[in-house]
């Protein structure tokens, strides 16, 4: 009788697969709630999945059953109430068995909620994007390593004996040494054999056999395995190369930006962020907030300082560029930027981001900006007008008016070329 073991990932007490046909069926609902979670999180916290809610309406299953209406000719037994021949009248809409009431909003049960984890709560959220020109600059950040086999030693510990390896010298040893006795052999019992059993042919008979007796004794002789014959894997320790990336975060955080603009800005830059790390070994993120001077400060202070005054924008790009020389090189790191703003920046300062970001842009795989207004383009739209088809491998430019507009521009930003 034939078995069938199955050998796949299977954690305890729950079924992949059935996990998997969950997740691709409700795959919509999956990514709506995933989409709507996203403003919960912080821009750093890509090591959880997501807790995912689905209302019960959408994963209801279709069942038979028998529909209100017609006549009935029948009294269900255990009635005390009605007998034969009794009319009993229609239930009004919203009646039923037992007499329990409905829920207001007309939902009977709990929404239903579980647990997708980190692998699961990225695949939903990239499914279909791509970074362009992604991983372009070298491997490098050889901060690893592992062990892997090189060769094999004649000496070694006990744990690292190759008995295949020492079982192929040994038969190597084995017929080398007994090469030239087995052909010899060979060739006496093959004579003894076509000998005639006479009496004159009895001495050499006799010397034949005394021989063939001497050669097997001497192959019998030579040891199974031998000490010259035991080898040993040899490891060594072997660099792991890392891709690299540098996330460059930029903000306006003049007065014109209030906290509802940062917010929008957050929810972008955590998307950005999950993508890069989930395509990079190792992945940084430097944040650089801008009034009329630039400043490079961590992420509390990035997303909840703000200040007075006006906007110029040069400023942070200046900075930006400056840190890629002195952090980051190019040829070691691929580098990203993304730059949100309202889109106000001062007039004269126009001349001096357009020489700025022409310098950046080369130096980057991508730089994505978004604009955060309800109105129409800003002066930095304007600046910033017809680079992206100038660098339209490297660099992107998109309105955000709301929430709702997150995840359809970064999606719009990120999305899969096609071939």
């Amino acid at each position: 009788m034939g078995f069938l073991i199955d050998r796949r990932d299977n954690p305890k007490q729950k079924s992949a697969v059935n996990r998997q046909r969950f997740l691709r069926r409700y795959r919509e609902q999956i990514q709506r709630s995933v989409s709507e979670n996203l403003k919960g999180r912080h821009i750093t916290d890509n090591e959880r999945g997501e807790k995912i809610s689905i209302p019960s309406k959408d994963i209801g299953e279709p069942q038979f059953h028998h529909g209100r209406g017609g006549r009935v000719t029948h009294v269900v037994p255990g009635n005390e109430e009605y007998t034969r021949g009794d009319r009993i009248q229609r239930p009004q809409g919203g009646g039923g068995a037992g007499g329990s009431q409905g829920s207001p909003d007309g939902e009977g049960m709990d929404e239903f909620v579980f647990q997708i984890n980190q692998q699961e709560f990225l695949d939903v959220l990239f499914d279909d994007m791509e970074l362009p020109n992604l991983t372009k600059r070298q491997l490098s950040g050889l901060e690893e390593f592992k062990r892997v086999r090189g060769g094999f030693a004649a000496d070694g510990p006990p744990a690292n004996l190759s008995v295949v390896r020492s079982m192929r010298s040994a038969t190597a040893r084995r017929i080398a040494l007994g090469a030239g006795r087995r052909t010899e052999l060979r060739e006496l019992e093959q004579e003894l054999a076509a000998l005639p059993q006479t009496p004159e042919n009895e001495d050499r008979r006799a010397e034949i056999e005394a021989r063939i007796n001497e050669l097997r004794d001497a192959l019998a002789r030579i040891p199974f395995l031998d000490d010259v014959d035991i080898r040993y894997h040899r490891h060594y320790n072997e660099p792991v190369p890392h891709s690299k990336a540098v996330m460059f975060c930029l903000m306006d955080v003049s007065g014109s930006m209030d906290q509802y603009t940062k917010d929008l800005a957050k929810r972008f830059y955590i998307l950005l962020y999950l993508f890069l790390s989930r395509n990079y070994d190792r992945t940084e993120i430097v944040f650089i907030r801008h009034h009329t001077i630039a400043k490079e400060v961590d992420e509390e202070e990035f997303f909840n300082s703000r200040e007075t005054g006006g906007t110029v924008v040069s400023s942070a790009l200046d900075l930006m560029k400056h840190i890629v020389e002195a952090r980051y090189s190019p040829s070691e790191w691929n580098i990203y930027g993304a730059q949100a703003s309202d889109g106000d920046n001062w007039p004269d300062d126009a001349p001096r981001c357009l020489k700025l970001i022409h310098e950046l842009l080369p130096l980057c795989q991508y730089y994505a900006y978004v604009e955060i207004t309800e109105s129409g383009d800003k002066p930095l739209w304007h600046t910033y007008a017809g680079l992206d088809k100038q660098w339209k491998d490297v660099f992107a430019m998109q309105h955000i008016t709301g929430p709702a507009d997150i995840y359809p521009v970064f999606h719009e930003l990120f999305r899969k070329q096609s071939a």
